[in-house]
């Protein structure tokens, strides 16, 4: 056989033996790629969940998750029984370990309260607390405006101050109080998450009947606080107030005296005198 021949027959061979290689290798994946992966079951919630609701067995169901779990998810309904939900749930969300409270601490809003943590109630106006301005999780800073106790220059008016900043809504709604005529009337409170240190300048804050609070709304990723200047209404206005304008006052006049008459000669013959007259305004 011709050596040429048998050269090319060899490298044909060993092209082919290459293709159907990858070929095989490239079936085999995609085979593989179909098959179902794993699922495991975990606890998740069978409708929505209030934060402070204690987890009882009506309140769970499972759902299917493909693939390796992350850390956190609960697999037993029992590891989630009797705990405090801390943030709300929603309907067939997975329930993980971080949004439960400990094991033990019951429920309610004081179960969310982190150790070493205080949640202070205030009282918010209508626009506020109605419009869905404020829901928990949300970062806010906490805004005091009126005239400071005691203040001398009455000409500065009222003052508005940032009492607080980066603070932590932690719940959102309604109390229910009596008016005048001892009827109830709604009052929106939002509680937020504060240092004992920050619940003291806030309880005195609030408690003054003059003082107004204003909650104002900062990205949850800004986290930094600067010092802040405060303001005055007169700053508003204008850096000066008018000094109030002084009376003007008439000067009087000044009289003239009338001038003396000048001196008048008289000639009576070889005789010659002279005679001075005195004006008509200063007789009497």
């Amino acid at each position: 056989m011709n050596r040429r021949l048998l050269t090319i027959l060899i490298l044909a061979f060993v092209i082919a033996g290459a293709c159907a290689f990858l070929v095989a290798k490239l079936v085999g994946s995609r085979i593989q790629g179909n098959k179902p992966a794993s699922t495991t079951h975990v606890v998740a919630a069978a409708a929505d969940i209030k934060l402070g609701t204690i987890l009882t067995k009506d309140n769970l169901t499972t759902v299917e998750i493909a693939g390796v779990l992350p850390k956190g998810f609960l697999t037993k309904p029992e590891d989630a029984i009797g705990r405090g939900v801390i943030s709300d749930l929603y309907a067939g969300e997975p329930i993980l370990d971080n949004r439960l409270a400990a094991v033990g601490s019951g429920g309610g809003l004081a179960a969310a309260i982190p150790q070493g943590m205080r949640a202070c109630a205030i009282r918010v106006d209508e626009v506020v607390g109605v419009s869905g301005f404020v829901t928990p999780g949300m970062r806010v800073d906490i805004l005091v405006s009126g005239t400071p106790p005691g203040q001398q220059d009455v000409s500065q008016g009222s003052q508005s101050r940032t009492l607080l900043q980066n603070i932590q809504v932690l719940s959102a709604g309604t109390d229910i109080q009596k008016d005048a005529e001892g009827k109830a009337k709604p009052v929106q409170v939002v509680n937020v998450l504060v240092s004992p240190e920050q619940a003291e300048t806030l309880t005195l804050a609030t408690n003054q009947g003059s003082v107004r609070i204003q909650l104002v709304l900062r990205n949850p990723l800004d986290t930094k606080t600067d010092p802040v200047q405060g303001t005055a209404m007169s700053a508003i206005f204008g850096d000066k107030i008018a000094a109030p304008a002084k009376p003007h006052t008439v000067a009087p006049k000044a009289v003239k005296k009338p001038e003396a008459e000048p001196p008048i000669e008289i000639i009576n013959g070889s005789t010659r005198s002279v005679e001075k007259f005195g004006s008509p305004e200063a007789k009497p």
